[in-house]
């Protein structure tokens, strides 16, 4: 269990981020790349992700990262640098700038006997492995975190909205009330569910609460205690969130204008290889209905298919592109 005490001094110093955090959202997609929960929810996002990391090369990188960032009860803090700061650079920036003693003392914690020879070195301070580390955050976020921001900004500005409606019309206890449904809440404290028990001492200074696409199930917070407090909770998008956004972000192209919005959206997802199967369950549709789209798309030369044993991908063409971009 965690618990949370407020003062009416706390509760005007509450603070809720208006943006997505991309460095928590890094952290906790990495974890949820490592376990099945909220499986309806994630599980195609985390078949997309897979592959895509494997075309791109950077399956290593993943791994080397979830051995930071591990589902387990502690991860280092200074992953986390931010509260709530949108800025990817910012928040790398902050993360390359950690003092060697506190890089030293999580990944002790995290590694009790000793960290693995990659890690030695990061351990240690040195440049280059803070360099590699952010090198690593920028390219598994572009994979695994840039191309889905559409749905999760929306999953926060519809959470803002919530929170704003409480402030407004019932100030800071009416914010602080606003969080019962995802937290839980006792007199003057929020109390929810938590690896372990933990009480989170304010002490003066301000909360801030950030809401996360990819956290699941309870709400995390930093593990130093001294650190500026933060805590991050669980913004449970709905199965079918992939399929919606891929829908609504192909209905806003152009070229769904000229050849149909659920053709556009084919035509948009084949940017990478796809069977049949693939494409429809990326999709939520039918095979019978994805492989009519397919099959339309390459006798106007836009899709062509490939057969590789005995699987056939569809790829978008040149003039796919080309149509899709506004370049024709």
């Amino acid at each position: 269990m965690l618990r949370i005490d407020f003062t009416a001094e706390d509760l005007n110093r509450l603070r809720v981020a208006g943006e997505p955090d991309p460095l928590w959202e890094t952290v906790l997609s990495l974890m949820r790349l490592q376990d099945r929960s909220a499986s309806l929810v994630f599980d195609p996002w985390r078949r997309e992700v897979r592959a895509a990391l494997a075309r791109k090369g950077l399956t290593s990188t993943a791994t080397a990262l979830t051995l930071l960032a591990r589902r387990a009860a502690y991860f280092p803090d200074f992953l986390t640098p931010g509260q709530g700061v949108a800025d990817l650079e910012v928040g790398i920036d902050l993360v390359l700038g950690t003092p060697k003693r506190r890089l030293s003392h999580e990944l002790s914690i995290l590694f009790p006997k000793a960290p693995p020879p990659g890690f030695r070195r990061l351990a240690d301070g040195d440049p280059r492995a803070l360099e590699l580390l952010g090198d690593a955050l920028r390219r598994y976020y572009a994979v695994a975190v840039e191309p889905y921001l559409p749905a999760i900004r929306a999953a926060v500005a519809a959470d803002r909205s919530v929170r704003a409606e409480a402030a407004l019309d019932s100030g800071p206890q009416g914010l602080l009330d606003s969080y019962r449904t995802v937290l839980g809440r006792e007199e003057e404290a929020l109390v929810t569910d938590y690896p372990f028990h933990r009480e989170l001492r304010l002490d003066g200074r301000p909360l801030t609460i950030v809401p996360a696409f990819f956290c699941v199930r309870t709400p995390v917070t930093l593990a130093d205690p001294h650190l500026a407090p933060v805590l991050v909770h669980p913004l449970h998008p709905a199965p079918g969130w992939l399929a919606r956004s891929r829908r609504e972000a192909s209905e806003q192209l152009p070229v769904a204008q000229l050849i149909g919005p659920t053709r556009a959206m084919v035509l948009d997802a084949l940017e990478h290889p796809h069977t049949t199967t693939a494409l429809a369950e990326l999709l939520q549709l039918t095979p019978p209905t994805a492989s009519r789209h397919a099959t339309v798309l390459r006798e106007a030369g836009l899709v062509e298919s490939r057969r590789q044993g005995n699987r056939v991908f569809h790829l978008r063409t040149r003039l796919g592109d080309a149509l899709l971009n506004g370049a024709l």
